[in-house]
């Protein structure tokens, strides 16, 4: 392992999470997003509930798709201000 990457101690699972549910109140099932995106619907599963790190380009595609604000979940101590239409999806 590249020894920059030694310490970085990062939990992508709630991040993935939040994919999770993003993509379930759009009505998209794994199968649908992996036709659409071109990647296993496993390893979508993988990203969404085991937190398995996606490539950047996929993590970029996905979070933009859904719409998933990752600040929080990045800067956790930090107050993110929340659009209403955020709002509404976290309280689906």
């Amino acid at each position: 392992m590249d020894e920059r990457n030694i310490h970085f101690d990062f939990d992508f699972t709630p991040i993935g999470q939040a994919i999770k549910k993003a993509r379930e109140s759009r009505g998209i099932t794994r199968e649908q997003l992996s036709g659409i995106i071109g990647y296993a619907p496993r390893h979508i599963q993988a990203i969404e509930n085991e937190g398995q790190y996606p490539s950047i380009e996929l993590f970029i595609q996905l979070i933009t798709m859904f719409d998933v604000s990752v600040d929080e979940y990045i800067f956790p101590n930090k107050e993110v201000k929340k659009s209403s239409v955020r709002r509404r999806l976290d309280a689906q």
